[in-house]
């Protein structure tokens, strides 16, 4: 069962404990990675807290300038260089900055972090800290009182390693805002979500905002608009960890995969990396892997798994989960 997003007085009793509400003192932070993910994930989500009074702020992860079909298709040329990708990234914000328009979001409530499209994943484990204070600053800036962030289980890797990175933020708050988890690349669960629907005007000024990111629905145009047209679903606040010293990890890889493999921890303590087979884990008769964690490792605490051989596919197989 999905339970619907309200504006303030408008909240089921029955539904109290997870519904969302909206008032004019409602501050929503939505992060995303990439121009577009803002509209496609989130257009409904901003115009309801807009038209309930509240403020909306857009902290954009990187340019989405390693885009190359696109830029290949539309400028007619193979080779892309730096200038074309600075070219391109340029592009795609102007474009961003016209579909906030749509979505009645100014330009000042953007922030851009400019960092590489497909390298959040790389910031986050070798750069973790320097990175989660960047994040950890700009919501301490805007003081939201909801944040709406990637999923973990994203297949985009820039999708999952973002979500990681505003988790760890948060972490280090007081009282950390209200969170909520948007997906765009995967399957969203069939229950325990919380849907948010906009007006028959909503709707369409989010297809507008869509049409805004040209440089994406040119190439992409129907995969874009029906993405954009799933139901705008959220997860709510993530359920605390355990505090156990070992966890099953999700994955089981077959044996001979094993040397190509990598195994991530990340916390507030930092970062460790093994190769799959150096790592401390047990592998039981069935498959399953436990981890045992090194000390240290605080929570939150996520693990990612990732091959380290070249491939074309840029979405995850295995990604992240939380410990």
């Amino acid at each position: 069962m999905a339970l619907k997003g309200t504006v303030a007085n408008e909240l089921p009793a029955s539904a109290s404990d997870i519904a969302l509400t909206f008032s004019a003192q409602t501050r929503l932070l939505v992060v995303a990675p990439h121009p577009d993910d803002e509209t496609i994930a989130t257009g409904l989500l901003i115009q309801q807290v807009r038209a309930a009074g509240g403020e909306v702020g857009i902290l954009l992860l990187t340019s989405g300038d390693n885009n190359p079909w696109p830029q290949r298709w539309l400028e007619r040329r193979w080779r892309i260089g730096p200038a074309d990708r600075r070219r391109w990234g340029s592009r795609r914000h102007a474009e961003m900055l016209q579909a906030l328009q749509r979505l009645e979001v100014p330009e000042e409530a953007l922030q851009c972090f400019g960092w590489p499209d497909m390298g959040i994943t790389d910031a986050l484990l070798q750069s973790g800290h320097a990175t989660v204070a960047a994040v950890a600053t700009a919501i301490e800036r805007f003081r939201p009182s909801l944040v709406a962030m990637p999923a973990l289980g994203d297949r985009h890797p820039d999708h999952g390693s973002a979500h990681v990175i505003v988790r760890l933020a948060l972490a280090g708050q007081a009282s950390p805002p209200r969170q909520l988890s948007y997906l765009v690349h995967g399957q969203a669960p069939a229950s325990g979500v919380i849907e948010v629907e906009g007006t028959a005007a909503q709707v369409a000024d989010k297809r507008a905002a869509l049409e805004a990111h040209r440089s994406q629905t040119a190439l992409s145009g129907n995969r874009m608009r029906r993405l954009a047209s799933r139901p705008e679903l959220y997860a709510a606040d993530a359920a605390a960890p355990s505090a156990a010293a070992t966890t099953v990890l999700p994955w089981q890889p077959p044996a001979w995969m094993w040397p190509w493999l990598q195994l991530s921890v990340v916390s507030a303590a930092g970062t460790q990396s093994w190769r799959l087979r150096d790592a401390p884990i047990q592998r039981g008769p069935d498959g399953i892997c436990q981890l045992a964690l090194p000390p240290g490792v605080t929570s939150p605490r996520f693990a990612r798994l990732a091959s380290t051989l070249p491939a074309l596919w840029i979405f995850d197989h295995w990604g992240w989960c939380e410990l």
